[in-house]
């Protein structure tokens, strides 16, 4: 479970704040620049010979950006959002000594901004770091030049950060533009970013990078994303993987996440079942709990049956702690129902103590 949590915090990249004063804004619209040397210069020619001569030659710390055409829904990208509304300033090098974050609030956006602006760090003629911000960001560069590009063509954007993908292995031994490469290009309107990620996430590519595009497939792609997940959990032959597309398909805001839940909780593996148990207690309603219910009752693995009753915690207290009860007081399966013994334990449920003084009392 610990290497799907660490995928829990990327969704605040997509929903941490919601939005109320910057019109919708377009690919050629300048970020909030602050403290920054900004020179533009258009690229309509090609964006990766230009990029590439830039990067060549710049030995000092310099950054490079540009905008695009985001996809539809709340993109809120900036390092200090709050949740009365607002967003105070992003520091590109790192908030510096002596400087106090403004609290007050940026301006944000009455509809979600249908832009986005990639920024690449440079030194020594190499790409060092590569950062993606939502238009309501007021960027501090830190004085450092700002080679803004216009003119950019989307598909070129795609395959540009496409090729900063790198494996874990590659990011140990090489520049570290990691894999904030695929957040970036996963937030591109333009359908090549969707392809681009079926690529990285097909079979044959580093487990890693698989991983991640699963990830913005889901969180990003809306539609396609998603059926391109529920495609491949059919046919993926790798085990580990199989049960790691499971997280990515519970955050999906398509119509079917429920169903396809439910469908890899009757899954030939066990793994793929726990996982599909666990995020769908999350999503409660009639569905979710019949069929931890029935995982409960009837799966073969122990450690399926105890993450459906932790399931059954997590539904309204309604509708879990009854059946807690009564797995408590049927299961054959001693630990099961202690794990349900448990859960009602940490319920801090009326209808929970009183079972447990029905016990006591022996009755």
């Amino acid at each position: 479970m610990n290497s799907t949590y660490s995928f829990v915090s990327a969704l605040g990249v997509l929903c941490c704040s919601l939005s109320l004063a910057v019109p919708a804004a377009n690919a050629q619209s300048k970020p909030r620049l602050v403290d920054a040397q900004v020179q533009t210069q258009a690229v309509a020619s090609g964006l990766g010979q230009a990029f590439g001569t830039i990067v060549t030659g710049q030995q000092s710390p310099a950054w490079i950006g540009y905008g695009i055409a985001a996809v539809p829904g709340e993109h809120h990208m900036c390092d200090n959002c709050y949740d009365s509304g607002g967003c105070g300033r992003t520091y590109l090098e790192g908030r510096r000594p002596g400087v106090t974050i403004d609290t007050t609030g940026g301006k944000v956006a009455l509809e979600a901004p249908r832009v986005a602006y990639v920024f690449f760090r440079v030194e020594h003629g190499a790409v060092q770091k590569i950062r993606v911000f939502s238009p309501e960001c007021e960027l501090d560069a830190g004085g450092l030049p700002v080679r803004w590009l216009t003119d950019v063509n989307q598909a070129e954007s795609v395959a540009l950060l496409s090729s900063f993908v790198r494996t874990k292995v590659e990011r140990a031994n090489a520049s570290p533009s990691d894999n904030a490469a695929l957040m970036a290009l996963a937030q591109h309107a333009d359908g090549s970013a969707t392809a681009a990620l079926d690529r990285f996430v097909a079979a044959g590519q580093p487990a890693d990078i698989r991983k991640h595009a699963a990830f913005w497939l889901a969180a990003a792609r809306g539609r396609e994303g998603f059926q391109t997940l529920q495609r491949l959990v059919r046919v993926e032959s790798d085990v580990a993987f199989r049960r790691e597309l499971v997280f990515p398909i519970s955050i999906s805001h398509e119509p079917g996440v429920v169903d396809a839940l439910i469908q890899l909780a009757h899954d030939s593996q066990s793994g793929v079942r726990s996982q599909a148990l666990f995020w769908l207690a999350q999503k409660a309603g009639a569905k979710a709990a019949g069929t931890l219910a029935d995982a409960v009752a009837n799966d073969p693995d122990t450690e399926v049956k105890t993450r459906a009753v932790f399931g059954l915690s997590q539904l309204p207290k309604e509708e879990g702690v009854p059946r807690l009860i009564e797995v408590a007081r049927t299961n054959r399966n001693p630990a099961v129902r202690k794990k349900a013994m448990f859960w009602l334990g940490q319920s801090g449920d009326p209808r929970a103590t009183a079972f447990f003084e029905e016990i006591l009392r022996g009755k």
